[in-house]
């Protein structure tokens, strides 16, 4: 049986919309993955001073948006381990779980720039194929952010699978303020996803302390 080829899609998810699902199909088909998981962090460490909504609404909206699609997961091993969710213990915790598979790792071309920042970005981009997703109509990502983190060859390849993704003006920040506001979010998440904020009132001013939300 041949090794897995799995994707790992991490982000907040607060809410997961479709421009989130659609760029996970589009990774899942150009790279032929077997699987594409989706894990939400505990506490991004870029986003310390941001409070999400609970764990359980994000983990609960992420399944509904996934649905039966076989190629899809829902993995909670940020929200399990506690604590600021750094992408190097997720990929050495999945690894060990599966040591036979092929991984990569879906980033944004915007967070190239911080890229450094990370822990340990050179061990990570050792265990990882990184695949920067770039939005059509934006800059080339700057590979520059790259250099010294890993051997030339490993550069050109992440160079050379650089995922480019239709323009989708969505973001769950702007999902997050439609409904602050009282406006539709129709069309932007999948409508299990939609009914599901609305039977819990997530996202609303009056809900935002229930909700885990800050004001």
């Amino acid at each position: 049986m041949a090794a897995r080829r799995i994707g790992i899609f991490g982000g907040s998810f607060d809410p997961i919309h479709l421009g989130h699902l659609l760029t996970a199909e589009q990774f899942l088909s150009e790279l032929s993955l077997d699987i594409v998981k989706f894990v939400p962090a505990k506490i991004s460490p870029f986003k310390q001073d941001y409070t999400p909504t609970t764990d359980k609404h994000r983990l609960e909206m992420l399944k509904l948006a996934i649905g039966a699609h076989e190629n899809f997961e829902v993995d909670p091993i940020e929200i399990q381990r506690g604590g600021v969710s750094y992408t190097i213990d997720t990929v050495e915790e999945l690894q060990r779980n599966e040591p036979d598979a092929t991984w990569f790792m879906l980033i944004g071309a915007d967070s190239l720039k911080d890229f450094r920042k990370w822990k340990s970005p050179d061990r990570l981009l050792s265990l990882v194929q990184m695949v920067v997703a770039r939005r059509g109509g934006c800059p080339e990502p700057d590979w520059k952010e790259l250099e010294g983190l890993a051997p030339r060859e490993t550069l050109g390849s992440i160079q050379q699978m650089r995922l480019d993704i239709p323009v989708m003006e969505i973001s769950s920040t702007s999902v997050r303020k439609r409904i602050e506001q009282n406006r539709t979010i129709r069309y932007l998440v999948p409508a299990p996803v939609e009914v599901y904020i609305r039977e819990h009132q997530l996202y609303q001013r009056s809900t935002e302390t229930s909700a885990g939300r800050p004001k």
